[in-house]
C-alpha cells in the first residue's frame, strides 16, 4: 500500500459512491462501486486479505485513488458504467463491452405513439424516461402504462386489421385498438401524453390507485395478487422517483398554506413560516464538495433565491463541517446574500442530527438566535429535532410533509445539476491525465492558460507548448485528446 493510499483511506465515508483506482503514471485501471465505500475500498487494501488472482493483480498496481459520493444505489451503478465506457480500465474487463442500461423512449410523432425500451438515448426528438440501472423495473413500467391508459404494444409502423388479426392485446382488453377504429387519433394521443406525464412523476393519484388494489387483494386473502401488485408498485416508484420533483411548482397554493400552517403547528412555531431554506450538502470525488440552497415562499418553490456553493474551508467528505460552512456563508456579517435574499423563516438541513447541530452551532456562532432550524432525515422522512423532543413522524398524507419533502427533492434536483456540469467538467480536464509528460503542474497551467479542455481544444500547438513548458510531440498529443474530448474537429 502506497502512502497516498494510506492517506486517502482516511478520508473515505461510509457512505454510497463509486471509485477510480489510478497506477503510477495516473491511468484509470480500475472504476469500481460500493453501497458503503469505506468498506468496500478497505477491503482492497486489508493486510491479509485473500483476492483472486485479478484482483491481487489490481490491488498490487495501485498507487492511488479518487472517490465519489452519490445519493442511491441507482446512481452509483450508473455513474459506474458511464466512467467505464469513458475510460475502459484494463480491470474492468466485465463491463468492457458495450452494454448500456435501459430507458423508456415515448415516440410523440408516430401517428399512433407507444413505448419501446432502448439502450441508447440519442436526440431523435422522442422523450425518454432512464435509463435506469434495473431493466426489470423499466420492462415493468412500460407493461403498466400501456395497459393502464390503453396503449398499443405492437410494432406495427401505423396499426391496421391485419396486425389485429396477430395482437392478444386487445382480446385481453389491454389495448384501446386503434388498428380497428375503437378510440380516435385524439382520444388516443391524449391517453399517451396521460401515460407520459404519470411517468414525468406529474400524476401521483395514480400511484394511489397501484397501492388500493395491492391492499384490496391481500384483504381478499390473494397474496400471490398483492405480490405482484407491490412488485409492480415498486418498480413505478423507481421509475418515477427522480421526476417527482417536478411537480412542486405545481402543487396548489392552498396546499401549500396548508401545509406551511400545519408544519407551524407540529415544530411549534408561533406562525407559519413564509420562507423557507432547504440545504443539500454533497461531494464528487472527494474534492468537489458543493451545497444547493433552495427556498420555497409560501410553500412554493421561488427560484430567484436558489444559490450554489463550492465549500471552501477543508476538502475530504464531511456533510457537518459544509453545512457549518453555508450557513455562515449564508448568514454571517461578511454575506453579500444578506442584503439580496430574504431571511428564513425557517431553516431545513437535510440530513440527521449531525448536519442539524453543525448548522446551530454556526448560526450560534454568529448570534442569529431568531431562526428555527429542522432536519430532515431521508430513510423515514422525520423531522429531526435537537431541542430535548423526540423526532417527529408526521403522516404521510400531510401536505406539511409535502412541502418539507418536495422542497428536499428540489435541492437535491438542484444539487445533480450542478454536481453534473462538475462531473462532466472534470471527466473531460482528467483526459490530460493520460498524455505521457503532462503531469498535475502542467496541467494546472494549461487550465490556467486556457480556462478548460474547450479553449485547449481551440489553441495551436505552439500556443499549448509555450503555456505548459512542453516540446512539440506531447503539446500536439495534449491538442488531440482535447479536441476528442470537447467533440472539437480542428480549428
Amino acid at each position: 500500500m502506497t502512502d497516498l493510499v494510506r492517506e486517502r483511506l482516511k478520508t473515505v465515508p461510509n457512505r454510497p459512491g463509486c471509485y477510480l483506482m489510478r497506477d503510477r503514471r495516473g491511468v484509470i485501471i480500475y472504476v469500481g462501486k460500493a453501497k458503503n465505500l469505506r468498506r468496500r475500498v478497505s477491503s482492497y487494501f486489508r493486510p491479509g486479505a485473500r483476492h483472486p488472482p485479478k484482483v491481487r493483480s489490481m490491488v498490487d498496481t495501485v498507487w492511488d485513488f479518487e472517490f465519489m459520493t452519490v445519493k442511491n444505489e441507482a446512481e452509483s451503478l450508473l455513474t459506474e458504467a458511464a466512467l467505464i465506457k469513458k475510460y475502459k480500465p484494463h480491470f474492468n474487463i466485465l463491463m468492457r463491452d458495450d452494454k448500456r442500461y435501459l430507458a423508456l423512449r415515448a415516440d410523440g410523432s408516430a401517428q399512433w405513439p407507444r413505448f419501446t425500451c432502448v439502450r441508447i438515448v440519442r436526440d431523435d426528438g422522442a422523450r425518454h424516461f432512464g435509463p435506469f440501472p434495473s431493466s426489470p423495473v423499466v420492462r415493468a413500467a412500460k407493461d403498466f402504462v400501456e395497459k393502464r391508459y390503453g396503449i398499443r404494444s405492437c410494432s406495427a409502423i401505423c396499426p391496421d386489421a391485419e396486425t389485429h388479426e396477430h395482437c392478444m392485446a386487445d382480446v385481453i382488453r389491454t389495448c384501446s385498438a386503434p388498428c380497428l377504429g375503437r378510440i380516435s387519433q385524439d382520444e388516443y394521443r391524449a391517453r399517451f401524453e396521460e401515460a407520459c406525464a404519470f411517468l414525468d412523476g406529474k400524476r401521483p393519484a395514480v400511484m394511489g390507485e397501484v397501492e388500493e388494489r395491492m391492499r384490496a387483494a391481500a384483504a381478499k386473502g390473494d397474496f400471490e395478487d398483492a405480490a405482484r401488485w407491490r412488485d409492480t408498485l415498486f418498480a413505478l416508484r423507481e421509475m418515477t422517483k427522480s421526476h417527482f420533483v417536478r411537480k412542486s411548482p405545481e402543487m396548489r397554493r392552498d396546499d401549500a398554506l396548508a401545509g406551511i400552517a400545519e408544519l407551524a403547528g407540529a415544530i411549534g412555531l408561533a406562525k407559519p413560516p413564509r420562507i423557507i431554506e432547504c440545504v443539500d450538502i454533497s461531494n464528487l470525488f472527494g474534492k468537489h464538495n458543493v451545497a444547493s440552497l433552495v427556498v420555497a415562499r409560501d410553500g412554493l418553490p421561488d427560484r430567484r433565491y436558489y444559490r450554489h456553493f463550492k465549500i471552501k474551508t477543508f476538502a475530504g467528505a464531511d456533510d457537518p463541517r459544509a453545512m457549518y460552512e453555508v450557513v455562515h456563508r449564508r448568514y454571517g456579517p461578511d454575506s453579500t446574500l444578506l442584503a439580496t435574499s430574504p431571511r428564513a423563516d425557517l431553516y431545513i438541513c437535510d440530513g440527521g442530527i449531525t448536519q442539524l447541530r453543525a448548522a446551530r452551532a454556526a448560526f450560534a456562532e454568529i448570534g442569529v438566535t431568531d431562526i428555527p432550524t429542522i432536519g430532515l432525515a431521508e430513510r423515514q422522512e422525520e423531522i429531526v429535532l435537537d431541542d430535548g423532543r423526540d423526532n417527529l413522524m408526521l403522516p404521510r398524507d400531510s401536505q406539511a410533509l409535502f412541502v418539507c419533502t418536495r422542497l428536499r427533492d428540489e435541492a437535491h434536483r438542484f444539487a445533480i445539476t450542478y454536481h453534473r456540469n462538475l462531473r462532466e467538467k472534470s471527466i473531460r480536464e482528467s483526459v490530460l491525465d493520460e498524455v505521457p509528460g503532462i503531469g498535475e503542474s502542467k496541467k494546472a497551467k494549461l487550465l490556467k492558460a486556457f480556462k478548460s479542455i474547450y479553449g485547449i481544444a481551440r489553441a495551436t500547438e505552439g500556443e499549448i507548448a509555450s503555456a505548459a513548458g512542453v516540446g512539440a510531440a506531447v503539446a500536439a498529443e495534449v491538442l488531440k485528446v482535447a479536441r476528442s474530448a470537447a467533440g472539437e474537429k480542428g480549428v
